[in-house]
C-alpha cells in the first residue's frame, strides 16, 4: 500500500488507516474473534495505522487491539484519544490530570508503553488551546506519546495549539457528504504541515457496497441518532447515493473505494481512517490508494454529489454541541 507521513516530522503510515469505532459495538454487536480477523486482514493488506479511543465500547476496542498485539509480531502505528467523558450526556475534559490518567489506562489495555499519536477527542472551550498543547507537550516529553492531535476542531484552534507545540494530526469528519473541512481546515493543516485524518470517510456506511437500511438499525445503534438516516431525509440521500454507485460500477470499482479515492485526492497530507469490523467490507475499499482520479472523474463526482447535497445534519443536537464551529 502507498504511504503518507503522519505530520511534518511523524512516521510514514499506510495511506489508509483502520478506524475501530465499530469494535466497541456502535453499529451492532461484535466479538474478539471478529475483531482479530479484521485486524489480521488489515495488516495483510498493508494497513499500518490503527485508530481507536478510550470510549469505544468503554475500552473494548483498545482491549481487542491489545490482545491482537500480544499474539502477533506486528507493530503498527496506533492512535488513541481521550477527552469525552460522561454517559449518556457527554462532557469534555482537557485537563492534564484527566488526559494522563486516561492515556495510562489506554496504554495498559493496549499493552504498550507509548502510542504514536494521542488526540484530544474534543476541545473544551474553557481550556485555552495553548494550555491543551502544553499538556500534550508534557505527555510527549514523558515518552508516553510520539505526537498529539486534535479532533473536531476549528482552524483557529489548530493554529493556536500549533504555535505552542506542533500538532501532528487533526481528525474531523470528512466525506463526500460532510465537506465542512474544505472551508479552511484542510488548507490550514497543509500549510502547517499537519496531517488531516478524516473519520467516517464512508459516511457511516452510506458509501458501502450494500446500502444501509435505517429500518433495520437496532435500537440504540449510533446511526439512529444521525438525522441524515431518518425517514424524512434518507429517501433523498438514497437517490444521490444510487447515482454515485452506478458511476462507480461503470468505472469498475466499488462505491467505497471510489469515495475514499476522492478523499485521498484532496491532498497528500490527507489520511482517511475508514472503520469496519468486517473483512468483507475491508476488502471493498482497501484498494482505494491505487485509484488515480482523472479530471473527468472529478467533474462527474462533483456533478453527482455537489457540495451540500446531503439532506439532514451529520449529528444530533447533543453531538453537535461538542464540535467546534467556524462557519
Amino acid at each position: 500500500m502507498r504511504t503518507r507521513r503522519l505530520g511534518r516530522n511523524g512516521p510514514q503510515v499506510s495511506a489508509l488507516g483502520l478506524g475501530t469505532f465499530s469494535f466497541g459495538g456502535a453499529y451492532g454487536p461484535t466479538d474478539e474473534a471478529e475483531a482479530l480477523r479484521t485486524l489480521d486482514a488489515a495488516w495483510d493488506h498493508g494497513i499500518t495505522f490503527l485508530d481507536t479511543a478510550n470510549i469505544y465500547g468503554n475500552g473494548i476496542a483498545e482491549t481487542f487491539i491489545g490482545k491482537w498485539l500480544a499474539t502477533r509480531p506486528h507493530r503498527p502505528h496506533i492512535a488513541t484519544k481521550a477527552s469525552l467523558t460522561g454517559i449518556p450526556e457527554r462532557r469534555v475534559d482537557n485537563s492534564l490530570a484527566y488526559l494522563r490518567a486516561e492515556l495510562e489506562s489506554s496504554l495498559k489495555r493496549l499493552g504498550m508503553d507509548h502510542v504514536a499519536l494521542f488526540y484530544a477527542h474534543r476541545h473544551d472551550p474553557n481550556v485555552p488551546a495553548e494550555e491543551l498543547a502544553g499538556s500534550m507537550q508534557r505527555l510527549q516529553a514523558e515518552g508516553k506519546i510520539l505526537g498529539y492531535g486534535l479532533s473536531e476542531v476549528a482552524p483557529y484552534t489548530v493554529e493556536r495549539a500549533h504555535a505552542v507545540h506542533p500538532v501532528s494530526a487533526v481528525q474531523n469528519e470528512y466525506s463526500l457528504w460532510t465537506r465542512q473541512p474544505e472551508l479552511g481546515l484542510i488548507q490550514r493543516c497543509a500549510t502547517l504541515g499537519v496531517a488531516f485524518v478524516p473519520f467516517s470517510p464512508l459516511a457511516r456506511g452510506a458509501f458501502g457496497t450494500t446500502l444501509p437500511d435505517p429500518a433495520q438499525f437496532a435500537p440504540g445503534e449510533f446511526r439512529t441518532r444521525v438525522p441524515r438516516f431518518n425517514a424524512e431525509n434518507w429517501p433523498h440521500n438514497l437517490l444521490k447515493l444510487q447515482a454515485f454507485r452506478n458511476y462507480a460500477q461503470d468505472r469498475g470499482c466499488s462505491p467505497a473505494a471510489l469515495a475514499l479515492a476522492w478523499i485521498l485526492d484532496r491532498g497528500t497530507h490527507v489520511i482517511p481512517i475508514p472503520g469496519t469490523r468486517s473483512t468483507r467490507h475491508l476488502a471493498d475499499w482497501v484498494t482505494a490508494p491505487e485509484i488515480d482520479l482523472s479530471d473527468e472523474d472529478r467533474e462527474e463526482i462533483e456533478r453527482l454529489l455537489p457540495i451540500g447535497w446531503a439532506w439532514g445534519d451529520r449529528y444530533d443536537d447533543v453531538q453537535t454541541t461538542l464540535s467546534e464551529r467556524y462557519c
